[in-house]
């Protein structure tokens, strides 16, 4: 009996030992799991070049880690990612979206990227003196935005974008502008349209008295006109002041530039005297005013002109004809015509 009593104490003490190993290898393996865990937090994603990755809206985080994973950008298990995003508190702010992943991203740099919503921004350019038909074409060939234009006719597309008028030329304000994937390209025509809209309205009350155009739409009109008319930032003012000044003496405009609008789709490239001479509500040889409409989008270059025109004389111009765009300005028809006569010796030469 004494022997078996004394036998207890040594028990219990393998026990109390096997039970710290027990411990100390739960904690081990705890510690060593931290640290992997750590590892996979900051150590960068297999990238080898720059990769854009798309989580489409309504993406679960798991689609989410399957996307990392077929990519082959992560081979790490799921619940490292669930845990990271617990870690940093991001889990529930996820947001879908385009992003552009880095070589040397981590995962870290990834979950802060989607819980901020860093997506790929995107830039499209509307040129100035490009037409309303141009401006569609080239939305049609941005990869990665929605396309909703294709079918609309060009009444229903002013329509929708609050246009008051059937033809949305010139209403897009020439710049560049942002969009991410999903956005779509009458998205981009909003925008285009709205900062037109700011512009006017921002710059009519200032404009110079006495300037012939009675409306910010016939200003808008007008200066479609000088934006076709010359590309040399110079002479927008003085070309805007020709036009003023035959406006107030109520003489034809006579601006290829509308007349070739006029054509269409049947313009080759050359104008011609048939050309002048027929009939259309852009003809301005065979009509006094204003066309009905703009004929390209003008750039704030162009509307500045417009509404604060350069003094002068001139009621004429004619381009220099040696390539730099330039136009020699005249005050008489006589001066004019000899000045394209000039016009016409360059061209032979050429």
């Amino acid at each position: 009996m004494p022997d078996r009593i004394a036998s207890i104490p040594a028990g219990g003490a393998r026990l109390k030992i096997l039970l710290l190993l027990v411990l100390l290898g739960l904690g081990l393996a705890c510690w060593l799991a931290w640290r992997d865990f750590q590892r996979f937090a900051d150590a960068p994603l297999a990238l080898q070049e720059s990769e854009l990755i798309d989580f489409p809206r309504g993406a679960s985080f798991s689609s989410i880690v399957d996307e990392m994973r077929s990519r082959q950008f992560s081979n790490e298990p799921q619940v490292y990612w669930k845990l990271l995003s617990r870690q940093m508190q991001v889990a529930s702010r996820l947001q879908a979206g385009e992003y552009r992943l880095e070589p040397g991203t981590t995962p870290r740099q990834l979950m802060s990227m989607l819980a901020q919503g860093k997506v790929v921004q995107h830039h499209f350019t509307i040129v100035e003196g490009w037409t309303f038909r141009q401006l569609r074409l080239a939305l049609a060939k941005e990869a990665g935005l929605k396309q909703e234009l294709p079918g609309l006719d060009a009444a229903t597309v002013a329509h929708r974008l609050g246009i008051e008028t059937d033809n949305p030329e010139g209403w897009f304000l020439p710049e560049t502008y942002a969009w991410v994937r999903g956005d779509s390209d009458l998205g981009v025509l909003r925008h285009a349209h709205e900062a037109m809209q700011r512009a006017l309205e921002q710059r009519w009350p200032g404009r110079d008295p006495g300037v012939p155009v009675k409306s910010i739409y016939e200003a808008l009109i007008l200066a479609s006109i000088v934006e076709k008319e010359t590309g040399v930032d110079s002479e927008r003012a003085q070309i805007a002041g020709v036009f003023a000044r035959r406006m107030q003496i109520g003489m034809r405009l006579q601006t290829d530039p509308s007349v070739v609008y006029g054509l269409g789709e049947t313009y080759d490239g050359n104008i011609r005297r048939r050309d002048l001479d027929t009939d259309t509500p852009y003809n301005t040889y065979t009509r006094g005013g204003l066309p009905p409409t703009p004929i390209a989008l003008p750039g704030l270059a162009a509307i500045d002109a417009v509404l604060h025109p350069a003094a002068g004389n001139a009621l004429y111009f004619v381009a220099l004809g040696d390539g730099s765009g330039r136009h020699e300005f005249s005050n008489s028809l006589d001066e004019h015509n000899r000045a394209v006569r000039r016009y016409l010796i360059r061209r032979k030469q050429q």
